[in-house]
């Protein structure tokens, strides 16, 4: 009984000091937004397949954390936030939708399943995070992209795309906003710009 006795004040009070301890916050998921309207009216699709890779990232970008440059040379991320995605399938997959949204590519895949293809676009992401010029954030995204043609193995074309979008405001919801227009500007130029750099295939 002495001992019982001993036991049951020491298991309250582990209890209450546990009971004090910060909880942990759960972070909050955001989703590129959408890309506004609907498919317009499309030309002829190509006589082609593409896939679609996801770029390489520098390490600080290569996880689902939202990043943002306070000050020149200096990276952090936005405390409480992060992508539903890690960054490079996340930018991946807004560029398959764009190709999809254009009507002109019918045969679209991504390095997921590894299907074939004619043409495979890949690259690196350079950037893509906030950043402030004079006291004002905006969104950079600069990819380095490489058109591909699988047949022989040799470099079609390659460009550097780079974006920067105006935040209205400093909040991450305001943030994330800047990102999807970002996002819809650039990949609009990469479907543009593959679609004239891919010539057709002739058929055998």
């Amino acid at each position: 009984m002495m001992r019982a006795r001993h036991v049951a004040p020491l298991v309250i009070a582990l209890l209450s000091a546990c009971s004090i301890l910060p909880k942990a916050e759960s972070p909050h998921i955001y989703t590129l937004p959408a890309a506004p309207g609907g498919r317009p009216m499309a030309p002829a699709q190509v006589d082609w397949a593409l896939r679609i890779v996801a770029p390489g990232v520098p390490r600080v970008l290569d996880n689902s954390r939202i990043a943002v440059m306070p000050d020149a040379n200096t990276i952090t991320v936005y405390a409480g936030a992060r992508w539903a995605d890690g960054v490079p399938s996340l930018f991946r997959d807004r560029l398959a939708d764009a190709f999809r949204d254009s009507g002109r590519v019918a045969a679209i895949s991504t390095d997921e399943a590894n299907l074939a293809a004619d043409y495979e676009l890949g690259g690196s992401l350079a950037a893509f995070q906030t950043e402030y010029a004079g006291g004002k954030p905006e969104v950079v995204v600069r990819y380095d992209a490489t058109l591909a043609g699988t047949r022989r193995h040799q470099i079609v074309a390659s460009r550097r795309f780079e974006v920067r979008e105006p935040v209205d405001g400093k909040e991450v919801p305001q943030v994330v906003e800047a990102f999807g227009r970002a996002m819809n500007k650039l990949s609009g130029d990469v479907v543009a710009w593959t679609l004239q750099s891919a010539p057709a295939q002739r058929q055998p």
